[in-house]
This record gives C-alpha cells, structure tokens and sequence, in this order.
C-alpha cells in the first residue's frame, strides 16, 4: 500500500475508475487505512528504545543456545539474496519498495531463528513488498523439509511497483508458498478461519495502531 491512495485516484482519474471498478472494497479499504495512519502520526509518537542483546535475548526465551548455528546459515545466505535482487535492477533496504522498506537483516534474521527453532509449520505474515522476509521463511522451512507459508499483500496502485512483489522469492518453493492478493482486514480472518491454528504470525504491512491491533486481535493472536 503506497503513497496517498484518494490523492493517486484523484490525480489519476481514468486508471482510479478503473481500480475503483475493479476492486471497489479493496480500494475503500486503503483509503480507509491510510486515512487511520495519517491520523495517528499526528499524535504523540512512541519513543523506540534499541536493545542491543535482542538476539540474545529471544534465543534464551527460546530456551536454545547463543550464538546458534542458525543465525550463522543465515549469514552465508543473506548476501546470495541481496545479489540476486541486485542482478533483477532492485536495490532492497530501506524506501526501496516506494516509501516502503523491505525486511532488514536484523528483523530477518529474527524471523529466521523463530521459524527454525520453533519448527513452524503454518506461517503467516502480512506484506510482502519484494519478498525478503517470505524468501527466508521459505528458505527455513525448506530446510525443515515442512511446513507453509501464507503470505497477504494488498499491491500497490502503481503498476510500476507490481512487477517487484515478491521478487527474491521468484518461482521458488510454490509447494511450499501461497500468496493471497488483497488487505489484511479482508482476507485475514478468512484465512486464520480456514487454517485454525497457526505457528507463527509476522506483522509487516502498515504499522498503524488501528491496522496492527486488528491483526494481532484476530484468533487471539495476542
């Protein structure tokens, strides 16, 4: 979900009539979300506090060993991912993705330990962008020859950013992969329904209060 989408179709009147025509719900429903976020940035901001032993910190509420053999797998595969984007004409990190940032190496790697050591089986995430996060989630659960990855993304309005969704994943692992075309607010419940139980929940669309309190409230994920 990029920019100011009411602005987009204001700008871009035939090609909004014709998203508008289209995806009539899914379009009111970023409008609706970015009206909330905007609306929230001009309250009072958390002030956000790094910790520098976080790694260490999440592998000892896992209960494994510190540094892990793990976090070292994933450190060989970081820079192969990074190149292949590169090789495609797509510099991943930070507004790579429009004003949208692709996962980091630290917040990756993160989920790359959770998804080994936890031995999910049934992930979910929301946002995708170019696809870093889904690629090493997909990457883990390859390697634990198990498991399933659902990924939902709403796309964005631009047709010049479509092409790029889930591009480090490209054609691997469909077995393994579902993308599900559309917002949170819509398809999550559908999906968490159908699924019952999952293993792991990435939030990675918009960090609005209203957007992440909505996914985290549905099933009792919090």
């Amino acid at each position: 979900m990029l920019g100011l989408p009411l602005h987009y179709l204001l700008k871009h009147p035939f090609a909004g009539m014709a998203v508008l025509a289209s995806h009539p719900l899914e379009t009111w429903t970023r409008v609706q979300e970015t009206y909330w976020a905007q609306r929230e940035q001009r309250g009072p901001q958390c002030p956000y506090e790094a910790d520098e032993k976080w790694e260490r910190r999440l592998h000892e509420e896992l209960g494994v060993p510190w540094p892990c053999e793990s976090a070292w797998e994933f450190c060989k595969l970081w820079p192969d991912v990074m190149r292949e984007l590169e090789a495609k004409g797509i510099q991943a990190g930070p507004q790579s993705f429009g004003s949208w940032n692709d996962g980091d190496a630290g917040f990756v790697r993160a989920i790359w330990c959770l998804t080994n050591h936890l031995g999910a089986k049934k992930v979910v995430e929301t946002g995708v962008a170019h696809g870093v996060t889904s690629r090493f989630i997909l990457e883990a659960l390859e390697r634990n020859k198990a498991g399933h990855l659902w990924s939902i993304d709403l796309p964005p309005i631009e047709k010049f950013w479509q092409w790029q969704i889930g591009a480090a994943v490209g054609g691997r692992y469909p077995e393994r992969w579902s993308y599900i075309n559309g917002s949170s607010r819509l398809r999550l419940p559908k999906l968490l329904s159908k699924l019952f139980q999952i293993d792991l929940f990435i939030h990675d669309s918009m960090h609005s209060e209203h957007n992440v309190r909505f996914e985290l409230d549905r099933r009792g994920l919090v």
